[in-house]
Protein backbone atom coordinates (compact mmCIF):
# COMPACT_ATOMS: atom_id res chain seq x y z
CA UNK A 1 0.00 0.00 0.00
CA UNK A 2 1.20 3.09 -1.05
CA UNK A 3 2.16 5.49 2.07
CA UNK A 4 3.44 9.66 2.08
CA UNK A 5 6.68 9.43 3.94
CA UNK A 6 8.34 12.72 5.32
CA UNK A 7 12.16 12.08 4.85
CA UNK A 8 14.61 14.84 6.66
CA UNK A 9 18.02 15.31 5.26
CA UNK A 10 17.16 13.72 1.91
CA UNK A 11 19.94 15.29 0.03
CA UNK A 12 22.64 13.14 0.92
CA UNK A 13 23.91 9.74 2.99
CA UNK A 14 21.08 7.85 4.21
CA UNK A 15 18.33 10.06 3.35
CA UNK A 16 18.67 9.85 -0.32
CA UNK A 17 18.37 5.99 0.30
CA UNK A 18 15.59 5.76 1.90
CA UNK A 19 13.94 8.48 -0.67
CA UNK A 20 15.29 6.49 -3.71
CA UNK A 21 13.73 3.04 -2.38
CA UNK A 22 10.84 4.93 -1.32
CA UNK A 23 9.65 5.88 -4.44
CA UNK A 24 10.94 2.86 -5.99
CA UNK A 25 8.83 0.71 -4.48
CA UNK A 26 5.65 3.32 -5.15
CA UNK A 27 5.47 5.37 -2.21
CA UNK A 28 5.03 9.28 -2.43
CA UNK A 29 7.94 11.03 -0.69
CA UNK A 30 8.26 14.39 0.59
CA UNK A 31 12.27 14.57 0.32
CA UNK A 32 13.41 17.67 2.80
CA UNK A 33 16.94 19.20 2.82
CA UNK A 34 18.61 22.85 3.63
CA UNK A 35 19.38 23.02 0.06
CA UNK A 36 16.45 21.55 -2.17
CA UNK A 37 18.33 22.10 -5.23
CA UNK A 38 20.67 19.98 -4.22
CA UNK A 39 18.41 17.40 -3.05
CA UNK A 40 15.95 17.05 -6.38
CA UNK A 41 19.29 17.19 -8.52
CA UNK A 42 20.68 14.09 -5.89
CA UNK A 43 17.44 12.33 -6.45
CA UNK A 44 17.00 12.41 -10.09
CA UNK A 45 15.16 15.67 -11.15
CA UNK A 46 11.24 16.37 -10.74
CA UNK A 47 8.77 13.12 -10.60
CA UNK A 48 5.14 13.11 -9.79
CA UNK A 49 5.59 11.37 -6.23
CA UNK A 50 7.82 13.70 -5.37
CA UNK A 51 7.76 16.93 -3.31
CA UNK A 52 10.95 18.34 -2.71
CA UNK A 53 11.19 21.43 -0.02
CA UNK A 54 13.27 23.46 2.14
CA UNK A 55 13.73 22.55 5.44
CA UNK A 56 16.39 23.33 7.90
CA UNK A 57 15.48 21.30 10.64
CA UNK A 58 16.29 23.70 13.64
CA UNK A 59 13.82 26.12 12.29
CA UNK A 60 10.07 25.78 13.47
CA UNK A 61 8.78 27.76 10.31
CA UNK A 62 10.58 25.71 7.77
CA UNK A 63 9.32 22.65 9.70
CA UNK A 64 5.41 24.09 9.76
CA UNK A 65 5.90 25.26 6.17
CA UNK A 66 7.26 21.71 4.75
CA UNK A 67 4.18 20.11 6.32
CA UNK A 68 2.14 22.30 5.00
CA UNK A 69 3.60 21.77 1.40
CA UNK A 70 3.66 17.79 2.09
CA UNK A 71 -0.41 18.28 3.00
CA UNK A 72 -0.83 20.78 -0.23
CA UNK A 73 0.74 17.99 -2.70
CA UNK A 74 -0.16 14.94 -0.91
CA UNK A 75 -3.32 15.42 1.09
CA UNK A 76 -1.80 13.44 3.92
CA UNK A 77 1.37 12.15 5.91
CA UNK A 78 1.40 8.79 6.98
CA UNK A 79 5.21 8.23 7.85
CA UNK A 80 7.62 10.73 9.43
CA UNK A 81 11.65 9.26 9.09
CA UNK A 82 13.17 12.39 11.28
CA UNK A 83 16.93 11.08 9.41
CA UNK A 84 18.99 14.65 9.42
CA UNK A 85 21.47 15.34 11.98
CA UNK A 86 25.53 15.87 12.93
CA UNK A 87 28.08 15.27 14.90
CA UNK A 88 30.65 17.40 17.63
CA UNK A 89 33.35 15.07 17.83
CA UNK A 90 35.34 16.12 20.98
CA UNK A 91 36.79 15.46 24.60
CA UNK A 92 33.89 17.38 26.77
CA UNK A 93 36.01 20.16 28.07
CA UNK A 94 37.22 20.77 24.46
CA UNK A 95 33.87 21.21 23.35
CA UNK A 96 32.06 24.90 23.61
CA UNK A 97 29.32 25.52 25.37
CA UNK A 98 27.97 27.30 21.86
CA UNK A 99 29.09 24.07 20.32
CA UNK A 100 27.00 21.67 22.76
CA UNK A 101 23.82 23.54 22.43
CA UNK A 102 24.24 23.33 18.56
CA UNK A 103 24.38 19.94 19.02
CA UNK A 104 21.12 19.61 20.73
CA UNK A 105 19.46 21.93 18.85
CA UNK A 106 20.30 19.89 15.61
CA UNK A 107 20.01 16.38 16.81
CA UNK A 108 17.39 17.01 19.33
CA UNK A 109 15.09 19.75 19.28
CA UNK A 110 15.55 19.76 15.00
CA UNK A 111 13.25 16.31 15.16
CA UNK A 112 11.10 17.68 17.53
CA UNK A 113 10.52 20.64 15.37
CA UNK A 114 9.52 18.45 12.61
CA UNK A 115 7.52 16.08 14.88
CA UNK A 116 5.47 19.12 16.27
CA UNK A 117 4.57 20.40 12.50
CA UNK A 118 3.56 17.01 11.76
CA UNK A 119 1.85 15.58 14.85
CA UNK A 120 -1.17 17.17 14.96
CA UNK A 121 -2.23 16.17 11.31
CA UNK A 122 -1.06 12.84 12.38
CA UNK A 123 -3.45 12.82 15.57
CA UNK A 124 -6.44 14.76 13.49
CA UNK A 125 -6.51 11.55 10.95
CA UNK A 126 -5.73 9.12 13.94
CA UNK A 127 -3.73 7.10 12.10
CA UNK A 128 0.54 8.01 11.45
CA UNK A 129 3.96 6.59 12.15
CA UNK A 130 6.93 8.34 13.72
CA UNK A 131 10.38 7.06 12.91
CA UNK A 132 13.36 9.04 14.31
CA UNK A 133 17.00 7.81 14.15
CA UNK A 134 19.03 7.77 17.31
CA UNK A 135 22.59 5.75 17.38
CA UNK A 136 23.95 2.87 19.09
CA UNK A 137 25.81 5.89 20.75
CA UNK A 138 22.48 6.96 21.98
CA UNK A 139 22.23 3.78 24.40
CA UNK A 140 26.29 3.33 25.18
CA UNK A 141 28.10 6.22 25.89
CA UNK A 142 31.74 6.21 24.00
CA UNK A 143 34.83 8.36 24.13
CA UNK A 144 35.54 11.74 22.15
CA UNK A 145 30.85 11.81 21.80
CA UNK A 146 29.95 13.27 24.94
CA UNK A 147 27.97 16.08 22.66
CA UNK A 148 26.81 13.37 20.68
CA UNK A 149 25.83 10.88 22.84
CA UNK A 150 24.26 13.67 24.87
CA UNK A 151 21.65 14.95 21.92
CA UNK A 152 21.32 10.92 21.09
CA UNK A 153 20.58 9.52 24.78
CA UNK A 154 17.91 12.47 24.87
CA UNK A 155 16.43 11.56 21.56
CA UNK A 156 15.89 7.98 23.27
CA UNK A 157 13.88 9.25 26.35
CA UNK A 158 11.84 11.54 24.24
CA UNK A 159 10.90 8.80 21.60
CA UNK A 160 10.18 6.06 24.50
CA UNK A 161 8.01 8.59 26.24
CA UNK A 162 5.95 9.58 23.08
CA UNK A 163 5.00 6.64 22.65
CA UNK A 164 3.32 7.32 25.28
CA UNK A 165 1.25 9.94 24.51
CA UNK A 166 0.31 9.57 20.87
CA UNK A 167 -0.66 5.81 21.09
CA UNK A 168 -4.28 6.25 22.10
CA UNK A 169 -4.57 7.93 18.43
CA UNK A 170 -3.21 5.12 16.21
CA UNK A 171 0.33 6.65 16.19
CA UNK A 172 3.17 4.68 16.07
CA UNK A 173 7.18 5.25 16.77
CA UNK A 174 9.87 4.04 16.44
CA UNK A 175 13.11 4.89 17.63
CA UNK A 176 16.35 3.49 15.35
CA UNK A 177 19.65 2.63 16.62
CA UNK A 178 22.40 2.25 14.11
CA UNK A 179 25.50 0.92 14.37
CA UNK A 180 28.42 2.07 12.06
CA UNK A 181 27.09 2.10 8.22
CA UNK A 182 28.73 3.70 5.25
CA UNK A 183 26.67 7.22 5.28
CA UNK A 184 28.04 10.67 5.29
CA UNK A 185 28.02 10.96 9.02
CA UNK A 186 31.81 11.25 9.20
CA UNK A 187 32.59 13.27 6.62
CA UNK A 188 33.29 17.06 7.23
CA UNK A 189 30.13 17.98 6.32
CA UNK A 190 28.61 16.26 8.58
CA UNK A 191 31.25 16.17 11.76
CA UNK A 192 32.60 18.96 13.35
CA UNK A 193 36.33 18.35 14.66
CA UNK A 194 37.42 19.96 17.98
CA UNK A 195 40.87 21.75 17.70
CA UNK A 196 43.15 20.36 20.48
CA UNK A 197 42.92 23.25 23.36
CA UNK A 198 44.07 21.70 25.87
CA UNK A 199 47.65 19.89 26.38
CA UNK A 200 46.50 17.08 28.22
CA UNK A 201 43.60 16.11 25.68
CA UNK A 202 45.86 17.06 22.55
CA UNK A 203 47.94 14.14 21.69
CA UNK A 204 44.41 11.49 22.65
CA UNK A 205 42.66 14.62 20.47
CA UNK A 206 44.73 14.21 17.39
CA UNK A 207 45.32 10.61 17.37
CA UNK A 208 41.56 9.86 17.62
CA UNK A 209 40.69 12.29 14.82
CA UNK A 210 42.94 10.50 13.07
CA UNK A 211 41.23 7.04 13.79
CA UNK A 212 37.78 8.26 13.32
CA UNK A 213 38.15 9.91 9.76
CA UNK A 214 40.35 6.34 8.83
CA UNK A 215 36.92 4.51 9.13
CA UNK A 216 35.28 6.91 7.08
CA UNK A 217 34.18 4.61 3.77
CA UNK A 218 34.67 1.41 5.30
CA UNK A 219 31.82 1.48 7.92
CA UNK A 220 30.71 -2.12 7.66
CA UNK A 221 26.86 -1.30 7.15
CA UNK A 222 25.21 -0.65 4.34
CA UNK A 223 23.24 2.43 4.29
CA UNK A 224 20.39 0.76 1.16
CA UNK A 225 20.16 -2.28 3.47
CA UNK A 226 19.16 0.06 6.08
CA UNK A 227 16.77 2.00 4.00
CA UNK A 228 15.29 -0.84 3.07
CA UNK A 229 14.90 -2.27 6.63
CA UNK A 230 13.40 1.48 7.69
CA UNK A 231 10.69 0.84 4.98
CA UNK A 232 9.84 -2.91 5.96
CA UNK A 233 9.25 -1.61 9.67
CA UNK A 234 7.07 1.48 7.89
CA UNK A 235 4.81 -1.72 6.63
CA UNK A 236 4.13 -3.39 9.62
CA UNK A 237 1.54 -3.22 11.20
CA UNK A 238 2.30 -2.82 14.66
CA UNK A 239 6.06 -1.46 14.03
CA UNK A 240 8.98 -2.14 16.51
CA UNK A 241 9.33 0.43 19.41
CA UNK A 242 12.94 -0.03 19.20
CA UNK A 243 15.26 -1.33 16.00
CA UNK A 244 18.83 -2.00 16.49
CA UNK A 245 20.10 -1.83 13.45
CA UNK A 246 23.84 -3.53 12.72
CA UNK A 247 25.12 -6.62 13.84
CA UNK A 248 27.55 -4.29 15.49
CA UNK A 249 25.26 -2.63 17.31
CA UNK A 250 23.09 -5.61 18.55
CA UNK A 251 25.66 -6.73 20.18
CA UNK A 252 26.29 -3.38 21.99
CA UNK A 253 23.05 -2.82 23.13
CA UNK A 254 23.26 -6.76 24.47
CA UNK A 255 26.30 -6.01 26.34
CA UNK A 256 25.18 -2.92 27.62
CA UNK A 257 21.85 -4.52 29.34
CA UNK A 258 23.79 -6.97 30.94
CA UNK A 259 25.58 -4.32 32.51
CA UNK A 260 23.03 -2.51 33.43
CA UNK A 261 21.05 -5.41 35.04
CA UNK A 262 24.90 -6.30 36.96
CA UNK A 263 24.97 -2.32 38.02
CA UNK A 264 21.20 -2.83 39.12
CA UNK A 265 21.90 -6.04 41.77
CA UNK A 266 25.21 -4.25 42.65
CA UNK A 267 23.22 -1.33 44.06
CA UNK A 268 20.84 -3.85 45.68
CA UNK A 269 22.55 -3.19 48.86
CA UNK A 270 22.67 0.33 49.28
CA UNK A 271 19.62 1.58 46.98
CA UNK A 272 16.80 -1.04 48.15
CA UNK A 273 16.18 -0.04 51.30
CA UNK A 274 15.84 3.79 50.86
CA UNK A 275 12.49 4.14 52.06
CA UNK A 276 11.18 5.26 55.03
CA UNK A 277 11.15 3.56 58.21
CA UNK A 278 6.86 3.49 58.26
CA UNK A 279 6.37 2.12 54.95
CA UNK A 280 6.15 -1.27 54.42
CA UNK A 281 7.73 -3.19 51.44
Amino acid sequence: MSKVIFVTGAGRGLGTDIARQALAVGHQVVATGRRPEQVEKTLGGPQDNLLVTKLDITSLDDAQAAAQAAVDRFGRIDVLINNAGNFFAGYFEEITPDQMRQQIETNLFGPMNVTRAILPLMRKRRAGHIITLSSSAGIIGQEFCVAYAASKFAVEGWMESLRFDVEPYNIHTTVVEPGFFRTELLVDGSTIWPEPTIDDYAERTTTTIAAWKSMNGRQTGDPAKLAQALLAIAAQEKPLLRFVAGADAIEGVKGKAKELLAQAEASRELGGNLGHDDVTA
